[in-house]
């Protein structure tokens, strides 16, 4: 697979993807049962995990989003810019907060610290990929996908300069 100048091949399958998400999502669901969780997905890149996650949970949900960038082609910029905000009061509620990937770990820790403002009752991240050997913050993130090596990877909502996102697989630069 080539997006634009590079080599991708396959790192995590279609079916894994959709093994895990459901997974991920009955434990949600087993957790959450009776507390109407706010489930804020950060855009662009979580749009996919968060609509398939969303769809097997078995509890009711509200969901808003937020979009975060904190990206320049293949290097996190270690800036974190806000786009746009929440549009729901977070007093008392309990929040999970879906990403796509924490590899630096800047852009969820900024969003956790603007969320904890607003007082949520409880807390929690939820991340598809995670790359322990690229965290710059410590996070405690209770739901997790994979946990993946430093690898530049695309696909399932991940880009490279906006292009891959609607890959059903994922993909990781090829060596």
């Amino acid at each position: 697979m080539v997006i634009k100048d590079k080599s991708f091949e396959v790192f995590i399958n279609e079916k894994q993807i959709n093994s895990r998400v459901k997974e991920i999502a009955q434990q949600i669901s087993a957790e959450y049962k009776g507390k109407d969780p706010l489930i804020i997905p950060i855009l662009n890149g979580a749009f996919l995990f968060a609509a398939d996650l969303i769809k097997e949970l078995t509890i009711p949900c509200q969901v808003s989003f937020v979009k975060v960038s904190s990206y320049a082609g293949m290097e996190s910029t270690g800036v974190v810019t806000k786009l746009f905000g929440l549009e729901t009061d977070l007093k008392s509620r309990h929040v999970i907060i879906l990403d796509d990937i924490i590899d630096t770990g800047l852009t969820m820790y900024s969003i956790l610290q603007q969320v904890k403002v607003f007082k949520p009752e409880s807390i929690e991240m939820a991340s598809f990929l995670l790359k322990p050997e690229a965290l710059q913050k410590e996070l405690e993130v209770k739901y997790v996908g994979f946990t993946i090596p430093n690898d530049f990877v695309v696909g399932y909502g991940l880009d490279y300069e906006g292009y891959g996102r609607n890959m059903k697989d994922i993909y990781k630069l090829k060596g």
